[in-house]
């Protein structure tokens, strides 16, 4: 995480930056230096999350009771002497980030796999060194630290910058994580959770002032160094070539460092000595090496600014460049933007306009800032534009600024995608833009994206509207695109693009959503707007599927999919353009008169602002899970699970759950089949075996069976009626397709009726599942409610089993898709009813799962407790007739000991079973 290379450095090469420090004393002089001012440390709790784990065992699904108790001890420690946390967890995952994510995951893989081959050669948990962190733990951390009485966020862009943001602008005491980006941005001081030590408060804090001194240059310059040394935005290897450069060229070679302390030193060297002196006078592309990337190199160094911050690197007024009077364009995601996002293009944009801007500039991040920012935005305009380019889009076009407008708008929005993509989309522009949206292009942009595009435009949006914004949207798409881009092309993805495709292309199909276009298409934004949403728009609308309507467009302009897309050079298109797709904006923008900043409105997989409204605020409490991802861009991903790859009988719980996933899609964006909407379509970036992560699953809605219908969300969330809870559980069970077994559960008292529900979905969904499995779950949650922390700390295993730490982690993986269910019915349930500190402890869950393998009676799993036998009776009669009810007989293991791994053929489908509600395809 963070700058590559730069946490060794610091500690091998410069430890002096690194001051131990004291809490109390730190409270204390705040108090005394802002009086009535409640000390604060905003804490990344991604980072935290291996530090929290303190439990002893981590490989048989989690000990949650023991993980709670140390959160608590953890809170209370700083709350003690008057120190206030606020937790923020990552919501997303930005697009020019998901190469990294992909990377990371895909290494986890190979770590998770040896611990498996450990597993199975000792019998025991490895090591601390191969410590992996249980299935849900940051999903579940967040509704602790909340049950905890802490200010508890979720991001809603990329975390490290929404905690540096609040760090500054709360004058917070400072940050406390482990990321190397904390030492590179201009906020408040950071302090290491790995060396935090409880008993006497105290850590070390890195000194990014102390860093600059001892690397000779400034604090503006610490972006550019992050960027140049690699980080997560920018690969590693990108400037390999240069860094060498530096690293022949530097005299001051350190012979006790080590290569990459000196490579970093070369670096800072070389901006020092040489960049500084033409700095103001040459533009960085003149000075570095960035070819293509430049794009995704100036986004990299402005994801480091942070509202109201100015880069003295990003060229000042260049020559040739036209400026907009007293308008800055916003990509603030904020309704009433309070900084300024202007933008940077390049007047000779070669390879492609630059678009200085955060990811997600949530705060509205500074892109290419003017130093007298009142004289507006600069946009490029070439001083020779040839055959009839498109150049910047003026206020008032009528005075000869040439622009990609249809020359026959009646035939359609120019925008399709070119199933090969060798062709570029430029963009088209309105004939009378009352913003006036900057804009750039070159008569041949080689590498170039059209109108100020950026290659990977996760957040930012180039300026451009449709002629006749009533025949669609135009589309947009990374020119790279790592990860394959889901997009209206050839129905045999066998380039590694993904497609929404229908067998019978006549009927259109909609795109994937994608809050940033880099992995694909996305569909919709919130109408906070937050991210640039490009679309694909079919040439011939009449034919198309149209996903979904701005609410504040006045134009009300459809989205339009469709698969059956020729290789056609689009209309007001250079022949010379290679690139994939251009970008557009909603050609509602409205202008904020007090900020002089106008509002980009942007289109959602959800049209209705309240309901999104609703939906952005639980996310950003922390209240649901992965609701707010689904209805504002369509796109999801889940991490890694403890899963053997070699064991063939136990499905991946990607795929287990996904029905349930499926319907409560068709929830939220609805399942088209009223033919009044299309069918929505989400991309899954779900880890499990096989999958090489380079592209999403493209994942439609699975149709719901509730009595009565399907309810709308304004009736289960805004509705407070009496009756409505009782529609709300018709939902939560409809999700698990398990009305049939409503009167069951109702009667089952509380923590165990959600509990049972998830028990009645597996059995069902997974015939591997025998009697012995569910005996070892509900014994385990039966005897957790009568054990303290201690005994369970206490708890010794016999030995380790494969099979066990699979199943742990698959319920586990159930409790956190009941929180996505429960929060997309409205909550119909309590959510603690289904934390697991309540319900599961994967070391009694283990113990019972080797006793029921031994042959142990009941009596002995409940521990031969009266009460809990009734219990347990009764729980297991519950789970047996719903499992009856949909054909599930569940038997002994002993009966089909011949099914066991290694014993048959591999079978991919074995276990699934089908049903016309099962969500599996034909």
């Amino acid at each position: 995480m963070g700058v590559r290379g730069l946490q060794g450095f610091v500690g091998s090469t410069c430890p002096h930056i690194c001051t131990v420090v004291d809490f109390r004393e730190l409270a204390e002089r705040h108090r005394s230096e802002h009086p009535g001012s409640t000390p604060t440390i905003v804490v990344d709790a991604m980072c935290c999350l291996r530090y929290w784990y303190t439990p002893e065992s981590w490989i048989c699904g989690g000990q949650w009771r023991e993980y709670f108790s140390a959160l608590r001890d953890f809170v209370k420690t700083f709350t003690t002497v008057g120190i206030k946390l606020v937790f923020f967890f990552d919501g997303m995952v930005e697009q020019e980030k998901r190469d990294e994510w992909v990377k990371r995951r895909l290494k986890n893989n190979k770590e998770i796999s040896r611990i498996f081959q450990y597993i199975k050669s000792h019998r025991e948990q490895p090591g601390r060194n191969m410590f992996f962190i249980p299935s849900g733990l940051a999903i579940f951390t967040r509704f602790a630290l909340k049950t905890l009485g802490q200010e508890t966020l979720c991001s809603v862009q990329e975390a490290d910058y929404e905690v540096a943001s609040y760090g500054l602008q709360n004058n917070c005491l400072g940050i406390l994580g482990e990321d190397t980006d904390y030492l590179i941005y201009d906020t408040c001081p950071y302090f290491s959770i790995g060396d935090l030590c409880l008993e006497s408060l105290s850590t070390v804090m890195l000194c990014r002032e102390k860093l600059c001194e001892s690397l000779a240059i400034s604090l503006a310059d610490l972006p550019l160094l992050a960027c140049l040394l690699g980080n997560d935005i920018i690969p590693e290897g990108m400037f390999e070539s240069f860094r060498y450069k530096c690293l022949s060229s530097y005299t001051s070679l350190k012979e006790n460092f080590d290569k990459k302390g000196n490579v970093i030193l070369a670096v800072a060297d070389h901006i020092s000595k040489v960049l500084h002196l033409h700095q103001g006078e040459k533009k960085l592309e003149e000075m570095l090496p960035l070819g293509p990337n430049k794009a995704l190199f100036y986004k990299g160094v402005a994801s480091y600014l942070l509202p109201g911050q100015k880069s003295p690197w990003f060229f000042q007024k260049p020559k040739g460049l036209i400026t907009l009077p007293k308008q800055v364009v916003s990509m603030s995601s904020d309704s009433e933007p309070k900084q300024g996002v202007p933008m940077c293009a390049d007047p000779e944009p070669k390879q492609g306009v630059p678009m200085c801007a955060d990811p997600e500039p949530k705060q509205g991040v500074p892109m290419c800032v003017d130093p007298e920012p009142k004289q507006g935005v600069p946009m490029c305009a070439d001083p020779d534009p040839k055959d009839g380019v498109p150049m910047c889009a003026d206020p008032e076009p009528k005075q000869g600024v040439p622009m990609c407008v249809d020359p026959e708008p009646k035939q359609g929005v120019p925008m399709c995608v070119d199933p090969e993509p060798k062709q570029g989309v430029p963009m088209g522009a309105d004939p009378e833009p009352k913003q006036g949206v900057p804009m750039g292009a070159d008569p041949e942009p080689k590498q170039g994206v059209p109108m100020g595009a950026d290659p990977e435009p996760k957040q930012g949006v180039p300026m451009g509207a449709d002629p006749e914004p009533k025949q669609g949207v135009p589309m947009g798409a990374d020119p790279e695109p790592k990860q394959g881009v889901p997009m209206c092309a050839d129905p045999e993805p066998k380039q590694g693009v993904p497609m929404c495709a229908d067998p019978e292309p006549k009927q259109g199909v909609p795109m994937c959503a994608d809050p940033e276009p880099k992995q694909g298409v996305p569909m919709c934004a919130d109408p906070e707007p937050k991210q640039g949403v490009p679309m694909c728009a079919d040439p011939e609308p009449k034919q198309g599927v149209p996903i979904c309507i701005d609410p504040e467009s006045r134009q009300g302009v459809p989205i339009y999919a469709h698969t059956a897309i020729k290789q056609k050079l689009p209309l007001g298109a250079d022949p010379e353009f290679k690139l994939e797709a251009s970008m557009c904006t909603d050609p509602a923008i409205k202008q904020d008169h007090m900020h002089m900043e106008p509002e980009v409105k942007q289109v959602t997989m959800v049209s209705d602002p309240e309901i999104l409204k609703v939906a952005r605020a639980h996310h950003v409490q922390a209240e649901s899970y992965l609701v707010y991802s689904i209805m504002s861009s369509g796109e999801i991903e889940c991490g890694n699970t403890l899963e053997d790859a070699l064991d063939q009988a136990l499905p991946s719980q990607a795929f287990v759950y996904r029905p349930v996933r499926q319907r409560v899609y068709a929830l939220l964006l609805g399942d088209g089949r009223d033919g009044a909407s299309p069918c929505p379509t989400v991309k899954e970036w779900f880890v499990y075996s096989g999958n090489p992560l380079r592209h999403p699953d493209l994942v439609r809605p699975l149709q719901m069976n509730i009595p009565g219908g399907t309810p709308d969300l304004k009736s289960l969330w805004l509705n407070q009626e009496p009756g409505v809870q009782g529609r709300r559980l018709d939902a939560l069970l409809g999700c698990f397709d398990l009305s049939s077994s409503r009167e069951e559960l109702q009667a089952v008292e509380n923590p165990f009726k959600a509990l049972c529900c998830l028990l009645i979905y597996l059995f069902v969904q997974v015939d591997t599942l025998c009697l012995e499995d569910l005996h070892a779950f509900i014994a385990q949650a039966l005897c957790l409610q009568g054990k303290s922390t201690v005994q369970l700390v206490d708890l010794q295993l016999d030995y380790i089993d494969p099979r066990a730490v699979q199943l742990g982690s698959l319920l586990v993986r159930g409790l956190t898709t009941l929180v996505l269910v429960n929060s997309a019915c409205g909550f119909p349930w309590r959510t603690s009813d289904f934390m697991p500190w309540n319900v599961f402890d994967g070391k009694l869950f283990h113990q019972k799962y080797l006793q029921a393998e031994k042959g142990h009676s009941v009596e002995a799993l409940v521990e031969q407790n009266r009460s809990r036998l009734t219990k347990f009776h009764a729980l297991k009669s519950v789970v047996c007739k719903a499992c009856v009810k949909e054909n599930r007989r569940i038997v002994s293991r002993q009966h089909g000991r011949s099914q066991q791994p290694g014993n048959r053929p591999y079978d991919p489908d074995h276990w699934r079973r089908y049903s016309p509600s099962s969500g599996w395809p034909n």
